[in-house]
């Protein structure tokens, strides 16, 4: 039992991490929010977690299913690239401001952005209908000890990592000043635009050329 358990959630770091160190929206708001305050991953991590451990459950209970329909997964895309457009937009147009002031995008913090970008983008809800299914289908399997520490472990691995982004991008920009700082967001709004186009692009092509 416990063997079978260790080496469950070591698969399932494994497999959680592949997704979590894969770069995406969260990782560049996360650098964005990193240049201005310390522990921002953090908090990007929790807001994330407000959607995530729900989803765990709805999952199991069926509602994955939802997410493999066409039109789900269009109106998710359309709404999540909007979505990232916006915050990129608003944060490339900060850029040439004052940075500690008005570099980032106003009236939304790190916790609010992880809830946002994580309801918002159509890859995280398709992963948790197919390969998270998966995974906690198997911790079912060995128990609710094992269902609940699988939970804990794939929420710690993006908490992990997300703090240690935001930590790098802090102490960067203060070791390198207001520049370094400019350049960072510039890149990650760059990248939020770039994913909110790609978000719309792959919905839109779900829309007009179905399957």
């Amino acid at each position: 039992m416990w063997k079978d358990l260790v080496i469950f959630l070591a698969e399932a770091v494994v497999i959680s991490l592949s997704g979590v160190l894969a770069p995406g929206p969260v990782t560049a708001a996360t650098l964005a929010a990193g240049t201005r305050s310390r522990h921002a991953g953090a908090l990007v991590a929790i807001g994330h977690g407000v959607m995530e451990f729900p989803l765990m459950f709805l999952i199991l209970a069926g509602v994955g299913a939802v997410f493999q329909i066409a039109a789900v997964r269009i109106g998710v895309g359309l709404a999540g690239g909007a979505m990232l457009l916006l915050m990129g937009a608003q944060m490339l147009g900060g850029v040439g401001k004052a940075p500690q002031a008005e570099a980032q995008p106003p009236r939304r913090g790190p916790l609010v952005t992880g809830i946002v970008l994580t309801g918002g983008n159509p890859y995280f809800l398709i992963w948790w209908a197919t390969v998270g299914l998966a995974l906690a289908t198997r911790a079912v399997e060995l128990g609710i000890l094992a269902f609940a520490l699988f939970a804990a472990v794939h929420w710690l691995c993006d908490f992990v990592w997300l703090e240690a982004l935001s930590l790098a991008a802090f102490g960067g920009s203060k070791l390198l000043g207001d520049r370094a700082q400019r350049v960072v967001l510039l890149v990650c709004g760059t990248a939020l635009v770039v994913f909110g186009v790609l978000f719309a692009w792959d919905a839109s092509k779900q829309w007009l050329l179905p399957s």
